[in-house]
């Protein structure tokens, strides 16, 4: 299974997703057939692709007079079976309804070579256990993130049957088409970042319903702080920069407390400070450190200034 030889995809659902991931495939140089049941919704995903291509281009992340050639591999269709001929790869972006995807499957086992690997790129539901297919260890999940055609990131996430060729491959495959995949060990909902995004909406329609700050107000709370912060230093690596220490005292303040800073902070491992946390800092010191990562908070925050961000868009 060589991701080298992969000629053709199959995406079926050609909504909010599915355009923009048919897309990706076409601009790896890659047929793919674009599934919907919707002449409508096919017509729509084909001028939002155009309009993609125009802003690709435009960041010269797409050579313009590449755009003709890239929509020449895109093949909109309203038949499943058309589309499934000859793929060598199929990802359903259907609708979040179990029964939905269910058929969908059930179909694509039966139109699809058994020797493809099948994907879905839902987060929120057990597709492992809807999906009826007749070889389970080639089914798993690629999960990508809107707008597809821009955000790096692509989860890979195998389910309890999924061979281990299968994870290799559509990690390789996702690479061949210029995403970060991040393989899980195994399967949990919502993955890493939905995880993570989840907890802050909870908080954030918290807010909102206690009236504590409106939309604009915490928008621009988060942008003037973790908008400047996260893409330096993520989310744990933050710890560090807090210091493990302090963490571990704040987290006793609340009445809680967890193994892993307190075997950190037991091994003497604080973050930045000791060169050692959650990452290992190579011996540096702690004003080598720091000052690695104010200059790119300035520039992070220039940048930021420079295109007005923190103004509603």
């Amino acid at each position: 299974m060589d991701v080298k030889n992969i000629r053709k995809a199959l995406v079926v659902g050609a909504g909010v997703m599915g355009h923009s991931i048919a897309q990706v495939f076409a601009q790896a140089g890659i047929e793919v057939s674009l599934v919907d049941l919707n002449e409508k919704i096919l017509e729509r995903a084909t001028n939002l692709i155009k309009s993609n291509l125009g802003i690709l281009a435009e960041f010269k992340r797409v050579p313009r007079n590449k755009i003709s050639t890239i929509l020449k591999h895109i093949h909109p269709t309203t038949s499943l079976a058309d589309g499934a001929q000859g793929a060598d790869f199929a990802i359903e972006v259907v609708s979040e309804v179990a029964e939905v995807k269910k058929k969908v499957f059930a179909q694509l086992d039966e139109l699809c070579s058994e020797d493809i690997v099948l994907a879905s790129n839902t987060s929120g539901l057990d597709i492992f256990s809807i999906a009826e297919i007749k070889k389970p260890e080639r089914l798993i999940i690629t999960h990508w993130f809107a707008p597809p055609h821009i955000i790096p990131l692509v989860e890979v996430v195998p389910g309890p049957k999924t061979s281990k060729d299968v994870v290799t491959f559509a990690k390789d495959l996702m690479e061949r088409l210029g995403k970060r995949p991040i393989v899980l060990r195994e399967f949990v909902r919502s993955f890493i970042v939905n995880r993570i995004q989840n907890q802050i909406s909870l908080a954030v329609l918290e807010i909102l319903e206690k009236g504590w700050a409106t939309p604009k107000e915490i928008d621009l709370a988060v942008k003037s702080s973790l908008g400047i912060r996260l893409p330096i230093v993520g989310v744990v690596q933050t710890y560090d920069f807090t210091g493990l220490d302090l963490v571990l005292d704040i987290m006793k303040s609340y009445g809680v407390t967890h193994p892993i800073f307190e075997e950190k902070v037991k091994k003497g491992h604080l973050g930045a400070k000791t060169s050692k946390g959650f990452y290992d800092y190579g011996g540096r010191s702690e004003e080598e450190i720091l000052q690695k990562r104010d200059r790119l908070y300035l520039k992070m925050l220039d940048y930021l200034e420079k295109i007005n961000a923190f103004e509603p868009i």
